[in-house]
């Protein structure tokens, strides 16, 4: 997992870093994990806009993972590492003793070839998915559960992870990757590891162009537009647009929106630092 470095050949290689996808081991997906992906150029199905700054981009297909990593006590070997289009993290195809194939997402380290399982009975080693209640304190962890058989929603991005830091009665408590300290059930899964591709941070595209391919468009700026599209518009000559807010009049740089008297509130021991 390293970072290249292109030659300034052209004004857009100057800057650009790319990961140098040495850790990729297959170049075709397993096709019966690939699903259709179909463009909304941020339009609903009425064909207006609804999400501004989408479109375009290349073509994907999205490969169905396996967040659940519900088949428990039965064994699986890392066939291969792939690079997914769809997220920043690499993938990797497991196949189970009876043949079944699935895709997860692989953590820093997986193995061609490594054994990994899943539930009660485990060893907690990376790529093994465990119950909170099994992982010793101190575990680096991902591909965390939020509600019991729900799947992955916590820590699934390049180079994330959470720690287990101790547990109390029925919850487990995890500094996530924000810095937020939170309760979490100890009968959700965790998958052992940090997520694969740390260096995807440290990635630079180089030039606008890139960010077409992956099917993001231009976004104007606030103070750019007139005082009847936004509220930091208008104005005579360069004006700074006064206080930094959205364009429907939302306050930004550290204005809080989290409800007062949310539910999950009680869950939150500590919030991130800013």
């Amino acid at each position: 997992m390293a970072l290249r470095k292109i030659n300034p050949t052209t004004p857009g290689q100057r800057f650009k870093q790319i990961s140098a996808f040495d850790d990729i081991t297959c170049t075709t997906p397993e096709k019966s994990l690939l699903v259709p992906m179909k463009k909304s150029g941020g339009r609903n199905n009425q064909g207006k806009m609804t999400v501004r700054n989408i479109g375009g981009g290349h073509k994907r297909q999205y490969r169905l993972i396996d967040f659940k990593r519900e088949r428990d006590g039965v064994k699986a070997r890392v066939k291969t590492i792939e690079y997914d289009p769809n997220r920043s993290a690499r993938i990797a195809l497991v196949v189970y003793e009876d043949g079944e194939k699935r895709y997860i997402v692989a953590p820093n380290g997986l193995q061609i070839g490594q054994i990994i399982e899943s539930g009660k009975g485990a060893a907690p080693e990376v790529g093994n998915a465990l119950f909170l209640s099994d992982i010793p304190l101190g575990t680096v962890v991902h591909n965390i559960e939020m509600r019991p058989g729900q799947g992955a929603v916590i820590a699934r991005s390049a180079g994330t992870f959470a720690q287990l830091v101790s547990r109390e009665g029925k919850y487990a408590i995890l500094k996530m990757p924000s810095g937020e300290t939170r309760k979490i059930l100890v009968t959700c899964k965790a998958t052992v590891g940090s997520v694969s591709n740390s260096d995807h941070a440290l990635e630079n595209s180089g030039k606008a162009g890139r960010s077409r391919w992956l099917g993001r468009r231009p976004r104007v700026r606030g103070v750019a537009m007139n005082p009847v599209d936004h509220p930091m518009g208008g104005g005579e000559g360069r004006a700074s647009g006064g206080q930094p807010r959205s364009r429907t009049g939302l306050l930004a740089k550290g204005f809080k929106t989290r409800a007062k008297k949310k539910e999950s509130n009680k869950y939150i021991i500590e919030r991130r630092k800013k």
